[in-house]
């Protein structure tokens, strides 16, 4: 028998329970700690700020700063940043997948962020997956289609159209550094 099966399944119930910051992907529990570094806290700032100037018109979109997401009763994960269009059902956590991910890439998280998220943002359908390397400077942009990532660019002073039918927006990467 693999020894996965051996392992605790845990569901959200169990992750309410918790303290501290975790996420829960697949039943399995990934804690988020130590906190994030200061170089990650100032360019996920940074993201926050900018994502919120551009959609500062739209009515349907909104920039938002870790929140759960709920994806199901054993998989909630918490995006650095995130934009999420239309109306929020649960005042607890979001319910459907965000328009556009940012995950600020540390190195206790980015094989977690790079793969395993990478995955399930893309089998959630989420339009675009950014991964941002701060110590590279560097951020990479995938877009969504025909329910897989094609990767549109790395990004260092570029400035990306994210198109969302809701409000499509240009994001200054030279801004982030």
């Amino acid at each position: 028998m693999a020894a996965v099966e051996y392992l605790p399944h845990y569901t959200y119930e169990d992750y309410k329970q918790w303290e501290g910051k975790w996420e829960l992907i697949y039943g399995v529990p990934y804690a988020m700690a130590p906190a994030p570094m200061i170089e990650h806290q100032r360019i996920s700032n940074k993201i926050a700020r900018i994502l919120d100037e551009v959609l500062e018109k739209c009515e349907n979109c909104v920039a938002l700063l870790p929140v759960d997401w709920k994806i199901s009763d054993d998989t909630v994960v918490q995006p650095d940043n995130l934009v999420y269009c239309g109306e929020i059902e649960n005042a607890q956590y979001l319910t459907k997948a965000p328009q556009v991910i940012f995950e600020v890439i540390s190195p206790s998280t980015a094989i977690k962020d790079a793969n395993l998220k990478f995955e399930l943002y893309e089998r959630e359908g989420v339009r675009y997956y950014v991964l941002v390397y701060p110590h590279d400077k560097v951020a990479k942009v995938f877009r969504w289609q025909s329910g897989k990532y094609v990767k549109m660019c790395d990004c260092f002073q570029e400035v990306v159209t994210f198109d969302i039918d809701e409000c499509s927006f240009d994001f200054d990467f030279s801004k982030v550094w």
